[in-house]
């Protein structure tokens, strides 16, 4: 057990700030987060050159280091070792809040294990503006993120979500909405939904209506299928939800040979290592270290 004073501690490390920042319209930016950033001493980014822009237009001048799905393993222990002297860094991403879709995750796990303090910023995410604004039941909802892009392991996972009775929350990404859409439509049947993209930006655009109206729409080319999208599709309300889930098909497979099967249908070991987590609930790096002998 550690009981984390953020704003007391005394053990003489330094604090990971996790650093929301704008998904389109810089005036998003909090007071607060501009201040962390300038008084930070580094920041590290998911993309250095986009943070270069956020930091030059609020004369933010602390230097930047990565910090990205490529390099998270060994630029991480790095800023640990950075955190244990004392410094104070702040994580960012390209845009939203760290570790949702995003880098972050294991560097805060790292924290966790070093009892380095770890103080998350509110502000800007595109899932609970899109949700609030869609219409449909924001009392209980469910967020999941990316789909696997896989078209068996998609249908697989909406299938396991069909009886949720959340509102459900995706992201996706433009060339893969009509395969996503005909995907929910055959699964979740006619249920509401809406489709948010761009969020803060000048083309922000919200399309509502059920399954079926709206795939169809999609699928006529009427839309402009382009930017970032969040899917808001209701729940199935169904009282009696089981939340013990059936049997998975990867259930009799090892770490490894759940791994190799997606890297077997032409997946990279990265993102196989991802759905393979995805499937079972686990950190990426658990399967990561577990596929790579660690």
């Amino acid at each position: 057990m550690w009981q984390q004073k953020s704003y007391h501690d005394e053990r003489g490390t330094g604090a990971l700030y996790l650093v929301p920042t704008p998904i389109g319209n810089l005036e998003d930016m909090t007071f607060r987060a501009v201040r962390i950033l300038k008084e930070a001493d580094m920041i590290a980014a998911e993309d250095t050159r986009q943070t270069k822009k956020l930091c030059s237009h609020f004369e933010i001048s602390a230097p930047l280091t990565s910090y990205h799905d490529h390099n998270k393993m060994q630029r991480g222990q790095k800023l640990i070792e950075a955190l244990k002297e004392g410094k104070q860094i702040a994580l960012v991403t390209d845009a939203g809040m760290p570790g949702i879709s995003d880098p972050g995750y294991e560097l805060v796990v790292q924290c966790v294990e070093e009892k380095i303090p770890v103080i998350p910023l509110p502000g800007a995410n595109a899932a609970l503006p899109a949700l609030v604004a869609s219409g449909l039941n924001t009392e209980l909802f469910t967020f999941y993120g990316f789909l696997p892009r896989g078209k068996k392991e998609k249908k697989a996972e909406l299938e396991r979500l069909k009886l949720f009775p959340s509102t459900l929350l995706f992201y996706e990404a433009p060339h893969r909405l009509k395969e996503t859409l005909q995907a929910m439509n055959g699964i979740f049947e006619n249920r509401r939904i809406a489709v948010v993209r761009e969020l803060t930006k000048k083309y922000e655009e919200i399309i509502r209506g059920t399954l079926n109206e709206v795939t169809d729409y999609i699928n006529q080319g009427d839309a402009e299928i382009r930017g970032e999208f969040c899917l808001v599709v209701e729940g199935s309300g169904n009282a009696d939800f089981e939340t013990e889930p059936a049997e998975q098909w990867w259930e009799p497979l090892s770490v490894t040979e759940h791994v190799d099967h997606y890297v077997n249908q032409g997946e990279k070991p990265k993102e196989a290592i991802k759905l393979a987590a995805v499937d079972r609930n686990v950190p990426k790096r658990s399967v990561y270290q577990e596929y790579h002998g660690l």
